[in-house]
């Protein structure tokens, strides 16, 4: 029988959890490493899902594949977006190099595989396919063995960000279960030479219940009955990756990867506020409670820059000759960009960096922002709604949040050297690793090396 591998996709695990604080009481996944080669995986910047898997299992930075987030400006728009997706990534990925080698694959759950495409093998799309009455399955008609097989299949879980806390534990356990039927389902039917699934549930139960364990978090709460929430779903996890190993049977080898980490979030940064109080931005009527960004009567013939929220922050400049009401000439262009480097760096909490995208990848592509601000060493998330009269918040504005990502994800693959704890590992060195599993050599245009 050929090799296999099959890859198990963790988002948002950090190191601190996997290989430290729980590793006693996870005895599959502890089992795995200690039989490993394992470390942290340094992530891109931005670290966060998407384009964290993307860059991963191409093995190119951001700026490669001119993507810099779940959502982009459509053209130079002040308010349309458009979202990414499968066609967003121009760049050859891992298992499209594998299928020319004559291996087949089985994938579930990848980010930005939607609108599904042509693999060969099957494809399972991921958590920004709309709802599962669309097309989410190559080839098409699997997506009728999911109903019969798993029943009511879920890519991801709506609304993780409320206050009701059992019915999101509940979302989210369900989901996972479901998941890793499928997975089980399709391994045992079909041929295959690599697997790979990503559960997004990981990352969900970090944002929703971190503050229950983390005494450290501003929101701690103690002997709360969600304390173990987190622990009990990745026992659920570990359980179901053993049940899982144990049903495959031949040479195959195991890794364990996630796209980015996770930490308590310490508050936001509200990057229009700032904007607004230093000039830069110009409103017709100051909203009388926060207010989305989007929902404002912006006064754009007078305004400089502003800002997007999310786990980072994204900044453009109100252009001549490239946005409509642009106010800045070009000459004058590069001077506000450091101007604004430099305010916001100075008010913004210790430990933020703020980038233009040229300083941080060597090429840039697509529509990136002007500037990219990561607020408070990662503690902070960035906020655009507009009505709270100060710049730094404890309240998100897209709902209840206790976590935020951080730039150490997890790397474990099965190894005859026992417990080897690797540095200096990076996500573009996941897809190289792989292909190097199958005696393929990575492609030169790769960014990242072999681990091993």
């Amino acid at each position: 029988m050929n090799k296999r591998l099959i890859v198990f996709g963790l988002d948002c695990v950090p190191p601190s959890l996997l290989f430290e604080k729980w590793k006693a009481q996870l005895p599959v996944m502890k089992s795995i490493i200690d039989g490993s080669l394992y470390g942290p995986l340094r992530s891109i910047m931005p670290p966060i899902t998407i384009p964290a898997w993307m860059s991963m299992l191409t093995s190119k930075n951001p700026g490669r594949l001119g993507c810099y987030g779940f959502r982009s400006r459509k053209g130079h728009s002040y308010i349309d977006i458009q979202i990414a997706n499968a066609r967003t990534i121009r760049e050859r990925k891992v298992w499209e190099i594998l299928g020319e080698h004559k291996k087949r694959v089985i994938l579930i759950g990848i980010p930005q595989t939607y609108p599904p495409i042509r693999v060969n093998g099957i494809l399972v799309s991921g958590f920004m396919t709309p709802s599962t009455d669309v097309d989410y399955t190559f080839p098409q008609e699997l997506k009728e063995d999911i109903i019969t097989k798993v029943g009511d299949y879920t890519v991801d879980v709506k609304d993780f960000r409320t206050d009701n806390k059992e019915y999101i534990k509940k979302q989210i356990f369900d989901m996972t279960e479901k998941r890793f039927k499928l997975l089980k389902f399709l391994l045992n039917e079909n041929d295959w030479d690599f697997a790979m699934v990503v559960e997004m549930g990981t990352d969900r139960i970090h944002h929703a219940f971190w503050k229950f364990f983390d005494s450290t978090h501003s929101k701690f709460t103690p002997e709360s009955p969600y304390s173990d929430v987190i622990l009990d779903y990745y026992r659920l996890i570990d359980e179901r990756i053993g049940e899982i190993l144990n049903g495959i049977s031949g040479e195959t080898g195991i890794m364990l990867v996630s796209d980015h980490g996770a930490k308590r979030m310490d508050g936001c940064f509200a990057i229009n506020e700032w904007f607004l109080k230093n000039g830069y931005l110009k409103l017709n009527s100051y909203p009388d409670k926060p207010e989305r960004f989007s929902n404002l009567d912006i006064d754009w013939k007078n305004t400089t820059a502003w800002g997007w929220g999310g786990y980072y922050g994204r900044i453009f400049i109100n252009l001549k000759t490239r946005e409509r009401y642009g106010t800045v000439n070009r000459e004058d262009y590069d001077k506000v960009i450091e101007e604004i480097k430099k305010g916001i760096t100075e008010d913004a909490p210790q430990g933020t960096v703020v980038k233009k995208p040229a300083e941080l990848y060597p090429e840039v592509r697509g529509n990136p922002p002007d500037l990219m601000a990561f607020f408070g060493d990662l503690y902070y998330r960035s906020i655009s709604s507009i009505g709270y009269n100060k710049f730094v918040t404890d309240e998100n504005d897209t709902g209840p949040d206790d976590a935020m990502h951080d730039y150490d994800g997890i790397f474990v693959l099965k190894s005859d050297e026992e417990g080897k704890r690797l540095e200096n590992l990076n996500i573009k060195d996941v897809a190289p690793t792989i292909l190097n599993f199958f005696d393929i050599k990575p492609p030169e245009d790769m960014e990242g090396k072999v681990i091993g």
